[in-house]
């Protein structure tokens, strides 16, 4: 086992083999073509930021059962994996075609809402969204993406967790992501207290993780 990864990982999710190699795995019906043994299949990292983000051992605050909010839920790759393991999840997709697809993932997961919504402007959901969510995890390409988090901390309890997963390339391609990751850090620190910051370039270019909680 390697030496940067996690002992602690939330529950719902284990480190089974998989064609010889140790991966992540959650309990659910497959979504993305993604291998299967029994009832689990594995949590691919090179898919899903929040995966890596487990994957080189960041503390998640995730441990089984947590109220979820998920920002750009896409088709559902990575949301399906936090519905396998957490209580209600509430996934946003601004885009109609994938949110299709995101129905579907939905239609084997009863603790799993879609929403069609643009997470830019949470008030559109405010009225579905339970208060005091547990985590809030975003994976919105979008330029702005700390206004984006920002505006969605109204959702967050007290104690609860933003896990972002900030591209840079969506901020500006032609600046240093370097500099991108300071710029959007120094305007998380406005509205959020950063815990622990990683870079996910072995598993996705040009993306920092972010784990942070509200002021």
């Amino acid at each position: 086992m390697s030496d940067e990864r996690p002992d602690d990982l939330p529950a719902g999710v284990e480190r089974r083999s998989f064609d010889g190699r140790d991966r992540l795995a959650t309990r659910g019906l497959p979504v993305y073509g993604e291998p299967t043994d029994g009832d689990w299949r594995v949590w691919d990292a090179g898919r899903s930021k929040l995966g890596a983000m487990l994957e080189l051992g960041m503390d998640t605050g995730l441990g089984g059962g947590e109220t979820v909010l998920y920002l750009g839920a896409a088709s559902g790759t990575t949301v399906s994996h936090v519905a396998d393991l957490a209580g209600p999840t509430y996934a946003v997709e601004f885009a109609p075609r994938p949110v299709r697809d995101l129905v579907a993932v939905a239609e084997d997961r009863e603790n799993l809402f879609p929403l069609l919504k643009d997470a830019r402007k949470p008030e559109s959901y405010a009225h579905v969204v339970e208060a005091d969510v547990d985590v809030v995890v975003q994976d919105v390409a979008t330029r702005g993406q700390a206004q984006v988090a920002a505006r969605n901390a109204q959702f967050l309890r007290e104690d609860g967790r933003l896990l972002a997963a900030i591209k840079a390339r969506s901020e500006d391609v032609t600046a240093d992501p370097a500099d991108v990751f300071d710029d959007v850090l120094d305007e998380l620190a406005e509205h959020f207290e950063i815990l622990e910051t990683a870079r996910l370039d072995r598993f996705h270019d040009d993306h920092l993780s972010v784990v942070a909680r509200p002021r």
